[in-house]
This record gives C-alpha cells, structure tokens and sequence, in this order.
C-alpha cells in the first residue's frame, strides 16, 4: 500500500473517531466532497500535521465545498 493510501485510511480513521461516525458514513462524506483526493493533493503538507488539525482541515475543506 502506499504512503498516501496509508494517509487516506489514517484520516477516515481519526475522523470517524473524532465526530463518532460509522465507516460508512466518512467514506459517503469524503467521496461526496471530494477528501479523497484533496488527501492526495495536499499529502506532501498534510501527511506533517497532527491528526487534531488533519480533522480540522478536513472539517473546513468540507464546509467550504457545501457553501461553493
């Protein structure tokens, strides 16, 4: 497996954990939002931060796709 595929389920993982979310659930939420590949985007910077401001990324990346 890859270094970003590892990063991918590493972040489904802290954020399902973080909003008490089912599997499901983050992976419907990423692919409706596009996570998965703004993950793989921006690993080279985000893969260096900790999973706190990983899931806080992901929580502004996702808000800013619903209001666009």
């Amino acid at each position: 497996m890859s270094n970003t595929a590892h990063f991918k389920v590493f972040c489904l993982e802290r954020y399902k954990s973080q909003h008490h979310m089912k599997g499901e659930e983050v992976i419907n939420l990423f692919i409706q939002y596009d996570v998965f590949d703004y993950l793989t985007n921006f690993y080279d910077v985000l893969h260096s931060f900790g999973e706190k401001y990983i899931v806080a990324n992901i929580d502004e990346f996702i808000s800013s796709r619903q209001t666009a």
